[in-house]
């Protein structure tokens, strides 16, 4: 199986870019997926610029398996009954990596979205990688409510307060239909904890050039009424 795509940006030079400017490899907290991943995240900032012919870009995310992501993998991998016969939807996928672990443990539908074109080559690309099928789209939901997904996955969402702001009442919407709605989060400081109830805490190593330390405590949080 492969993935598709909603949006004609992720073209033939785009993904030529994300192969080059990364390797194939395993994710060392959730090494039943292999992700395409950089090795320097200011290096592949400083050479996205370059490629798109502008700076103040949004960061590479999709060049990285960040740790709030690499929490709800895990714990989705290891919670099958989360997503099985579910449709789900991966919010700011970045790399894909929660999107494919909800489609390895057998979501109907998985849904990964992303505001950024390369985003969208690499979620393509890791889908592919790892034999299951993504629809990644190139859009912002966030004034909407998530409809139709019954699961709402988000990692490292709550980074910035602008972020946080418009997160944050897409999320609730969502819950109000009555989805499930899991966050990973590394400790950021716009998480809104009085309004989650913590599931699962993992240690996640992460490249040193991304966080603060090599190993950060990622929390599964689950939106509460």
């Amino acid at each position: 199986m492969s993935a598709t795509a909603a949006s004609p940006a992720t073209s033939a030079t785009v993904q030529e870019f994300v192969r080059a400017k990364t390797r194939l490899a395993p994710v060392p907290f959730v090494d039943e997926i292999r992700l395409h991943q950089a090795a320097e995240a200011i290096a592949l900032w400083e050479e996205t610029e370059t490629a798109q012919g502008k700076a103040g870009l949004a960061p590479p995310f999709w060049g990285f398996a960040w740790p709030g992501g690499q929490a709800v993998a895990r714990y989705v991998l290891d919670h099958p009954g989360t997503v099985a016969g579910r449709a789900v939807l991966d919010l700011a996928a970045g790399s894909g990596l929660v999107a494919v672990a909800a489609a390895l443990r057998g979501a109907t539908t998985v849904t990964a979205v992303e505001i950024d074109p390369y985003a969208i080559a690499a979620i393509e690309l890791n889908s592919t990688a790892n034999g299951v099928t993504v629809d990644a789209h190139c859009a912002d939901l966030l004034d909407g409510d998530a409809a139709p997904a019954e699961v709402v996955l988000a990692g490292d969402v709550f980074y910035e307060r602008a972020m946080a702001q418009r997160v944050l009442p897409f999320l609730e919407r969502a819950h109000a239909r009555g989805a499930l709605v899991l966050v990973g989060d590394p400790g950021r400081a716009y998480l809104p904890r009085e309004r989650f109830t913590e599931v699962a805490s993992y240690q996640v190593t992460v490249a040193a050039d991304l966080e603060d330390r090599p190993v950060k405590t990622s929390v599964v949080w689950r939106l509460s009424s």
